[in-house]
């Protein structure tokens, strides 16, 4: 090395003071939303997918904001995240599709699933509805021995549920069986 050289090696410290200051959320996320945006449209093929991943995470970054990497690695780390949680997404759909789909199938082979018009589909609802307004005039403590003992509880297990003497429930739930036939009926208009 020349005399020179060693002159001026000699005049440099050791070590280098930044006065830069870390890059904060703001701007890490002014830098790279875009890239990260990107990353993972290209990945999910959905943009509001992508959305969501982004979303994710830059919510990531500020949790972890201080163990995260220097400015300088902060882009590798952002898109590696959102690969991560990009493939994690796409696995999540892809579970939750088969899940619907295997529902589907068990519910088609049971015969329970059927596509209704939507008249019946009304129908159906506003039955339902007049059933709860029959039950919601019921008094306790017929109307939840009445819905225990539909849910197919015993007469024990109502008992005990509701704090009453195990004689006394039969009765209860006849006599709310029979003011739900008359309360029915007169929400119905059929009385």
């Amino acid at each position: 090395m020349s005399e020179s050289a060693r002159v001026l090696t000699d005049s440099m410290p050791n070590t280098i003071e930044t006065t830069a200051q870390p890059l904060g959320f703001d701007e890490a996320f002014t830098l790279h939303h875009r890239a990260v945006f990107r990353t993972a449209r290209a990945l999910v093929r959905d943009a509001g997918l992508a959305e969501d991943v982004t979303q994710e995470v830059f919510l990531r970054l500020y949790r972890n904001l201080d163990a995260t990497p220097g400015e300088e690695l902060l882009k590798a780390w952002l898109l590696r995240v959102t690969m991560n949680v990009a493939r994690n997404t796409l696995r999540g759909q892809s579970r939750s599709i088969n899940r619907e789909e295997e529902y589907a199938k068990n519910a088609e082979a049971t015969g329970w699933f059927t596509t209704t018009a939507p008249e019946e589909d009304y129908e159906r609802r506003a039955e339902i509805e007049e059933a709860r307004r029959a039950l919601d005039k019921i008094k306790e403590p017929m109307r939840s021995a009445l819905l225990l003992k539909q849910q197919g509880m015993t007469y024990r297990e109502i008992a005990n549920a509701l704090q009453l003497n195990e004689t006394n429930v039969g009765s209860l739930i006849a006599r709310g069986r029979k003011e739900f036939v008359r309360l029915y009926g007169k929400i119905g208009g059929t009385k």
